[in-house]
């Protein structure tokens, strides 16, 4: 890694909007990093396709995203990470890093587990929503068991969240009705915590959390994925150093949607022109 250039870009994707609350958390904790964005549009959403579709749809990605330089790539996407990103990273090897967004939620329960000055404060019962992909997948479950027995992850698959959110449905009544159905079903009972595990659903915390009144915490990736790309980059000497150029940021889509542009403009708080990119011809 030493060969790479801290100038190069970090390079993100996900099947659309949700991916933004992950870059939107890498450019506040690293102001003078470059981005890239892919938002694979054609294919929203990810948690109803094929594990061998998700995988196939990363590496195409992977490449374009090496093709512009990148020096790591974040797969900004919950179900592609828990179905492609040993295959990315295989794919890639050495020519860029890879951070998937699953690693640092799923650590960021352990190390609570571990740092828990009493037994009633240690995580018991930790609740997983995300689409059919990541659920079905159990990959939050079995890593989180696999180092600490004693939790127990309950999963429930939200399908209809990515698409209420895609389509700005967020914030109003239709979607506080949506939400509530969900989270009142058994299998999230008793929880002492909640993993939003898609990168769309930090759109809907707010609501989250006044259904909940404040009394479960709500875990999502963007943040714990910032502070996992900071810590790797200074670790590789490759942090690109304030002071130069201003950083650029360049957003990608596989077919343009209004949408998806009203909220890159919403979370970067600036004009932006969106290149679509049809990397499947």
């Amino acid at each position: 890694m030493k060969s790479r250039d801290s100038n190069q870009p970090i390079g993100l994707f996900d099947s659309g909007i949700g991916g933004l609350t992950v870059a939107k958390a890498i450019k506040d904790k690293l102001p003078a990093e470059n981005l890239i964005y892919f938002g694979d549009t054609a294919h929203l959403p990810y948690g109803d396709k094929s594990p061998d579709s998700i995988k196939y749809y990363a590496i195409r990605i992977a490449q374009f995203l090496l093709d512009h330089k990148c020096k790591m790539i974040v797969i900004a996407c919950n179900t592609a990470s828990a179905l492609a990103y040993d295959t990315v990273k295989d794919f890639i090897g050495k020519r860029a890093m890879v951070v998937n967004v699953i690693d640092p939620v799923v650590n960021k329960i352990l190390q609570g587990n571990a740092g828990a000055q009493s037994a009633e404060k240690k995580h018991r019962k930790v609740g997983v929503i995300g689409t059919k992909g990541t659920i079905k997948s159990g990959i939050h479950a079995k890593k989180i068991v696999a180092a600490d027995k004693s939790i127990e992850v309950s999963g429930l698959a939200t399908p209809l969240l990515v698409p209420m959110i895609e389509e700005g449905f967020f914030n109003n009544k239709i979607s506080r009705t949506v939400i509530n159905s969900y989270l009142s079903r058994p299998k999230l009972n008793h929880i002492d915590a909640l993993i939003l595990g898609c990168t769309h659903y930090p759109l809907i915390k707010n609501e989250i959390e006044e259904l909940y009144k404040g009394k479960i915490p709500l875990i999502d990736a963007a943040d714990e994925v910032a502070q996992y790309v900071y810590q790797t980059l200074k670790k590789h000497k490759l942090l690109r150093r304030a002071g130069g150029k201003k950083p650029y940021y360049r957003f990608y889509v596989s077919d343009f949607t209004d949408a998806f542009e009203k909220n890159t403009n919403f979370f970067f708080n600036r004009k932006i022109k969106l290149e679509e990119a049809r990397i499947w011809k």
